[in-house]
């Protein structure tokens, strides 16, 4: 999940000059032309709406969308966190009414869309064949071949650290350093976890990350079949070894955690008061980081991540079958999610581009973040992409057992109310009446 934050970001190339990276990937032949401007509903009057969550770095895009065609207006509808999207979604479409023309899905609860496919446009387009990874579009494709959203980005994992709370543990500063100390190409998690214990040892009281789910997720997201099984569906969270693996050693590193739950206030207010040293940091987490910490001096980024690399989060822009306006709609997120657009959000937030042009492109491995000690991001993040190995089978319910064990998690790191065994029986109880 992604907080609402912004902070503009330092970009070694100007993306005002940034030119077409791939031909025809621009907008659908269909539905706009090659400069963004709609060519459908000729001079009508067009009230588009959108619902995205957290950043997605499209404010000024959307403005720009509206000069390029004067007569389409844009009502953006911004959720704080992926979950009240998703509350707000789930309701509208079970009413049959009051979803946006273009609706925001984070890849978590993908799986959900595609069971109601009949209710979404398939965006099938010559325009977008080859546009992006092929496991991003097998995420938003239906059994029957409809593909039900547009990929915005990927989330590549590194570790953004506090360089000034490092120097006063004794640990290493430099971003090249601190990779070695993690274990550079080989690190593991067991490394992760020694540095931590070497962190708080010298650190006069500061714990070394922000939260134990937090670290789950990094952990999760290395997990071919995490949560439920690949081939039945069939919920397999409370009986996967690995989960429970998990789940045990971020317990018994519990001193470790600053016991904060992510996107809570204490969660935000820790930034401004040197609350922890280390944050796993998908891309998209950058935005968050530099937002919460404004005026905060020390974050750095790390190229390296446990384990190698790992997918955590990315979303993906769907046209619901009620949309007044489909090919407006359509165009809108068409060209959004192009290279050009896609760029620029990173520029933005952080959110990394999942459009294979804007990946390869120069403009990325040149781009630079002013606040993270001007660490060359484009060129972390891209080493980050290419490292990732798995990406996890998320089935319907992968969403709800999910939150469930997040819930197992904070009962013990942050709540303080449950022991871990006493959590954990609670999550099986919950699990288990999912049917």
């Amino acid at each position: 999940m992604r907080k609402t934050t912004r902070r503009t970001w330092a970009v070694a190339a100007g993306l005002t000059s940034i030119a077409v990276l791939a031909a025809g990937c621009s907008s659908s032949d269909d539905n706009a032309s090659g400069d963004g401007t709609s060519t459908s509903g000729g001079d009508e009057k067009v009230t588009l709406t959108i619902s995205t969550f957290n950043e997605w770095g499209y404010g000024d895009l959307l403005d720009e969308y509206m000069e390029l065609n004067p007569n389409i207006t844009i009502e953006h509808n911004k959720f704080a966190e992926s979950a009240d999207a998703k509350e707000q979604f789930q309701t509208a479409l079970g009413a049959g009414s009051g979803l946006a023309d273009v609706v925001g899905v984070e890849v978590d609860w993908m799986p959900e869309i595609l069971q109601y496919s009949d209710q979404f446009t398939d965006l099938t387009s010559d325009s977008v064949k080859g546009r992006w990874n092929n496991w991003t579009i097998d995420q938003a494709t239906s059994p029957d071949g409809a593909l039900l959203g547009y990929p915005t980005d990927i989330g590549p994992e590194a570790i953004a650290y506090r360089a000034d709370l490092f120097a006063a543990a004794g640990l290493p500063t430099d971003r090249a350093e601190v990779a070695e100390l993690f274990g550079g190409d080989s690190a593991t998690w067991d490394d992760f976890f020694s540095v931590g214990d070497q962190f708080v040892a010298a650190s006069n009281g500061v714990p070394f990350y922000d939260g134990s789910d937090a670290v789950a997720q990094g952990m999760i997201n290395q997990l071919e079949a995490p949560l439920e099984d690949a081939d039945s569906g069939e919920i397999i969270a409370t009986t996967n070894p690995d989960i429970k693996d998990i789940y045990s050693t971020l317990l018994s590193h519990e001193n470790l955690s600053a016991g904060l739950s992510q996107w809570g206030e204490d969660w935000v207010n820790a930034f401004q008061n040197n609350g922890f040293a280390v944050m796993l940091a998908p891309s998209w987490m950058l935005g968050v980081i530099s937002g919460n910490a404004e005026g905060v001096e020390g974050w750095d980024i790390a190229n390296v991540f446990p384990g190698g690399g790992g997918n955590w989060g990315g979303s993906f822009l769907t046209v619901p079958t009620m949309s007044k306006y489909p090919e407006e709609a359509k165009a809108l997120a068409d060209w959004l999610t192009a290279p050009e657009q896609q760029l620029k959000a990173f520029a933005t937030t952080g959110n990394f581009p999942s459009q294979v042009a804007a990946q390869e492109s120069d403009e990325l491995a040149g781009m630079t973040n002013e606040f993270f000690n001007d660490a060359p991001i484009g060129q972390i993040f891209t080493d980050r992409a290419n490292a990732i190995s798995v990406i996890p089978f998320k089935g319907a319910n992968y969403f709800t057992v999910r939150t469930a064990l997040s819930d197992a998690i904070n009962r013990v790191d942050v709540d303080k109310t449950d022991d871990p065994d006493g959590s954990w029986s609670k999550f099986e109880a919950e699990v288990s009446s999912l049917g």
